[in-house]
């Protein structure tokens, strides 16, 4: 049983789910410390970002939708959507406040944040290998 195959229970997106978990609370972590401070330009590039790749899997999908077997993206493609609408969403919600470097509330909004964006990233990687049919 491989890890990486699209069909297998802890498959890449559950990879992905737990590494950017990580990610996610190593950043809510900084952010409490006041280590790692996240300017309001960031959070509109984030915005940005995720509607681009919400464009660009509609119409991956859309072309690769004859050749891939649905049963097989559908995983992926949940867990990406997921990531992409958090990612909107906590990119908003930070720009609309005004977030301060040891807030508990920011830090957990940041944390989130880089949790969802983190997931859009690793999970395009998954989304590629599991329409190149990549079993390894």
């Amino acid at each position: 049983m491989t890890i990486s195959n699209c069909e297998t229970k802890f498959n890449c997106t559950g990879i992905a789910i737990v590494a950017s978990l990580i990610l996610g609370i190593i950043a809510a972590f900084l952010q409490i410390t006041a280590v790692l401070t996240i300017p309001p330009v960031l959070f509109a590039g984030v915005v940005i970002i995720a509607l681009v790749y919400l464009a660009v899997t509609l119409i991956a999908i859309s072309l690769t939708q004859t050749s891939t077997a649905c049963r097989t993206l559908c995983s992926v493609l949940s867990v990406l959507l997921f990531g992409i609408l958090g990612s909107v969403l906590f990119a908003v919600i930070l720009l609309i406040i005004d977030v301060a470097a040891t807030s508990v509330i920011g830090s957990i909004l940041v944390g989130l944040l880089v949790f969802s964006f983190s997931l859009i990233l690793l999970t395009t990687a998954c989304l590629i290998k599991c329409i190149a049919r990549c079993d390894d």
